[in-house]
């Protein structure tokens, strides 16, 4: 299974249009090669190099998306995935751009094609969807985006 983004190569820097500096819209990802047996596919985008000072567990939860029908091989630039709308970290149910407080960050992009859809309610976190979705992964693939403020 691939994730690929026109708008950046793996492990490049996130061009600032997609990020709090910029449009804070999604960058454009195309999904490939998804295993036939999927039933669903599930997609978090998370920085794990937060400040502890910002957050204790050292995580944000950009985007969450999940129950997006197995046969989707694009998202749009700046567009809402089907499937339901999870919680990021700041309590939107959209996408939230790049925005470190610091110096570099990562931002994952993770994609899990599952045997089922998740039992879950639109706003569930990425925990919940994490925990639901445990034994259902048939395989998954990340795209890493990197990304710095100007102003730092």
């Amino acid at each position: 299974m691939k994730l690929t983004s026109p708008a950046f190569k793996h492990y490049d820097l996130i061009p600032s249009k997609f990020t709090c500096d910029g449009g804070n819209i999604n960058p454009e990802l195309k999904i490939s090669e998804v295993p036939k047996e999927a039933k669903s596919l599930v997609l978090i985008v998370d920085d794990p190099d937060v400040p502890p000072s910002v957050r204790q567990d050292r995580m944000w939860d950009h985007w969450v998306v999940f129950n997006i029908p197995a046969e989707t091989t694009h998202i749009e630039e700046n567009s809402q995935p089907p499937g339901l709308p999870g919680k990021n970290t700041g309590g939107g149910l959209n996408y939230q751009g790049p925005c470190p407080p610091d110096r570099e960050h990562r931002y994952f992009f993770k994609l899990y094609a599952l045997d089922t859809e998740l039992s879950l309610p639109q706003g569930s976190s990425k925990a919940e969807v994490e925990k639901a979705m445990q034994s259902h992964i048939l395989n998954q693939t990340e795209l890493i985006g990197r990304y710095k403020r100007l102003s730092q």
